[in-house]
């Protein structure tokens, strides 16, 4: 090839003329004047934001906060862990309409019993004394008394007990504001298949897996400014020995 000539490659077509579209341009309106805000310290008002955090909760809403907050710092023995495992919804619907019915009788409902019963012997129709129907027992003296003679069939304990809170619930079955444990010790004859479906499934899910459940320990959830803390001190180890590895 002779010296200073260049070769000779394809050409590339030209891109087509692109047509362009004519925007039509917006009105605008000069007595409408742009204001744009500038939100610096001590400039515009500040845009509205969550600031939950930084609220200055009244004394018991902060305690509240403070102790779910220090339940997962600190580590949780497996003896008081195991109250996290609650019921599934559908066992505790189950269960929850079953206890209604053994609820025990109210201050008013044995009023109106004795006053009846004294109405009859008044009347001298004799006094006869009924049999005791059963019913819900609740507390812990009386739970733990229940189980010591074996006469419990069903203990309910409820999962959300201070320092351990449906405790609520359970006292609402036996006219309390709080109960920390009920137990079942008799059930009428047409409710001793729904106890027993009640007893299989929490056997199952509490009883048969009770050495399971006691070796987990509960808490030691750090917050994410720790765990950035600690990564970031690994980190820190890691690349040192890196380098002394070389």
């Amino acid at each position: 090839m002779p010296k200073g000539k260049k070769a000779k490659g394809k050409k590339v077509a030209p891109a087509p003329a692109v047509v362009k579209k004519q925007e039509a341009k917006k009105v605008v309106n000069p007595l409408f004047e742009k204001r744009p805000k500038n939100f610096g310290i001590g400039q515009d008002i500040q845009p509205k934001r969550d600031l939950t955090r930084f609220v200055k909760w009244p004394r018991y809403i902060r305690l509240q906060r403070q102790r779910a907050i220090l339940y997962k710092r600190l580590k949780v023995p497996p003896a008081i862990n195991q109250f996290t495992q609650a019921l599934d919804r559908q066992t505790a619907t189950q269960l929850l309409k079953l206890a209604h019915k053994y609820r025990p009788e109210t201050k008013q409902e044995k009023k109106q019993r004795l006053l009846a019963r004294a109405e009859k012997k008044a009347a001298g129709k004799g006094d006869v004394p009924t049999k005791r129907p059963p019913v819900l027992r609740a507390g812990v003296n009386t739970v733990t008394t229940l189980v010591e003679n074996k006469k419990a069939q069903l203990v309910v304990i409820a999962h959300d007990v201070d320092p351990i809170e449906g405790k609520a619930r359970l006292g609402r079955l036996v006219h309390r504001k709080t109960c920390t444990t009920v137990a079942f010790t008799q059930v009428n004859s047409e409710d001793k298949g729904a106890l027993a479906k009640l007893v299989e499934a929490i056997r199952t899910n509490y009883n048969d897996r009770y050495d399971e459940i006691r070796r987990h320990w509960g808490g030691n959830v750090l917050g994410p400014k720790s765990v950035a803390r600690i990564a970031k001190l690994e980190k820190a180890k890691a690349k040192e020995l890196a380098t002394k590895l070389g």
